[in-house]
């Protein structure tokens, strides 16, 4: 696919050089819209308005919604009011709602005063729930039945009105006071006779999130029923509009990316990398870096604390590293195993109990095996073949037991913070890795000294 990307990209480079538009604009008919907002992406901004203006009306919106908000500020400022016009009016007002949150507000202006009258207020609807809501993810062009409308009815409205609607596969049955009673696919349209009332044929279990439902739990929702489109409705039970599939997956695409971003110790954004200046990259990391950095003070602490203890048995210093490694990742596969589970809606608070009686069993079962496995690599390699006579059994042993010990406390640290950082309305995915080590290390620490002091006499 690279390699045909490639080529095209320099099949259009010597057409728009021997200004050979009519054939570029056959290409770009033949294209998906996200294909050719990539396309028109890697060429140079002088060249893109004229390239944008090659294609079809309808094509052209499409592709424009595709593109980084960085280029739609572009072409928006070179837009004539006609152009922008059409382009807006094209869009879908979720699609014209996501585009004027990421513009500036002099931009902002301008596609609010391009927006007909009705869209306008539509967009400004939207606008003002609350962000990562349902309500700021959803589009109100939806196909809107009546029980007592005949399927034939239903038919024309759709013939009427559903070139406009994002999606028409689904459609909703609400009363005079637009509350939601029920919906019907196009399938049973179809398949129903004519004179059948829609009352008889619409399904009533219906599954619906509210305006002010967080926009995650609404994509998982998706995901868990395996529907096209979800409806959104108000406190009042009033339909309100619909969320789509493709939203979800943006809204999933999003959520990953912000949960990784955060497991990760950096502060999340919504710029692509590549778009991303070394200073915009150092202002995410840095303050979760120096948290980190000031928190480790403990295990110097600790460390400090014991220097004399080492001093006399100083084989116990080359096992530290081993220690806290060790714990590190084993309390991070736990925390990681927690934050997933609770962002797709497996785990809730009210299961801490069974999720610490399961991780404790593998954190017993783990601990087992890795001590043993420890056990006879310090005999075999560190005693026997590197010749360590610092190392004696009793050393092997404080070193396997504080492993021992280490995995389990990390594993329950691990499972037990997402839990009740959920609880406490703070996002789970802060408590990984990196918080996750930084307290096993110190626990680690803390439980090494302790064993060392009790077998050693130290």
């Amino acid at each position: 696919m690279a390699e045909v990307s490639t080529i095209l990209s320099a099949t259009i480079e010597s057409l728009i050089e021997s200004k050979k538009y009519l054939t570029l604009r056959d290409i770009f008919l033949t294209m998906q819209p996200m294909d050719i907002a990539i396309l028109l992406g890697e060429l140079d901004e002088s060249r893109l308005p004229l390239m944008f203006r090659l294609l079809p009306k309808e094509l052209a919106a499409e592709t424009f919604i595709e593109m980084d908000s960085d280029e739609q500020e572009l072409l928006i400022r070179g837009f004539s009011d006609a152009e922008l016009k059409e382009v807006v009016d094209e869009l879908f007002v979720d699609d014209a709602a996501d585009l004027v949150e990421e513009m500036p507000a002099n931009v902002v202006k301008r596609i609010l005063q391009s927006a007909d009258p009705d869209k306008r207020k539509m967009i400004n609807e939207i606008l003002n729930y609350p962000e990562d809501s349902a309500g700021s993810i959803m589009t109100t062009e939806y196909v809107s039945l009546r029980p007592d409308m005949t399927a034939e009815d239903a038919i024309k409205r759709l013939r009427r009105t559903g070139v406009d609607k994002e999606t028409i596969y689904t459609c909703y049955v609400t009363d005079n006071n637009r509350k939601l009673v029920g919906y019907v696919t196009l399938k049973s349209l179809i398949m129903a006779e004519d004179e059948t009332e829609i009352t008889d044929i619409m399904g009533t279990d219906i599954i619906s999130v509210t305006t002010t439902d967080d926009q995650e739990e609404v994509a998982n929702t998706l995901s868990k029923y395996d529907m096209a489109a979800l409806p959104v409705v108000d406190k009042e039970s009033r339909l309100v509009g619909i969320v789509t599939v493709d939203d979800a997956i943006d809204v999933m695409e999003e959520e990953t990316t912000e949960d990784i971003e955060k497991m990760a110790a950096i502060t999340p954004t919504d710029k692509p990398y590549l778009k991303m200046t070394p200073f915009e990259i150092w202002k995410s990391r840095i303050p979760w870096l120096m948290l980190l950095m000031v928190s480790a003070t403990f295990t110097g602490m600790i460390i400090s604390s014991f220097e004399s203890a080492l001093a006399k048995w100083v084989a116990l210093t080359a096992f530290i590293p081993m220690l806290m490694d060790t714990g590190g990742n084993t309390g991070s596969q736990a925390s990681v195993t927690v934050i997933r589970a609770l962002s797709i809606g497996d785990l809730e608070f009210s299961d801490f109990l069974k999720v610490l009686w399961k991780e404790l069993r593998v954190a017993v079962l783990c601990a087992v095996s890795l001590a043993a496995v420890s056990f006879l690599k310090i005999q075999l390699v560190d005693v026997m073949l590197l010749g360590n006579k610092g190392i004696t059994v009793t050393v092997n042993l404080v070193v396997c037991l504080t492993l021992a010990f280490t995995i389990i406390c990390a594993k329950l640290v691990g499972c037990s913070l997402p839990l009740v950082a959920k609880r406490l309305g703070f996002d789970p995915a802060v408590m990984a890795s990196p918080f996750i080590t930084t307290i096993v290390d110190a626990l680690s620490l803390l439980i090494y000294f302790q064993v060392a002091s009790m077998l050693l006499g130290l």
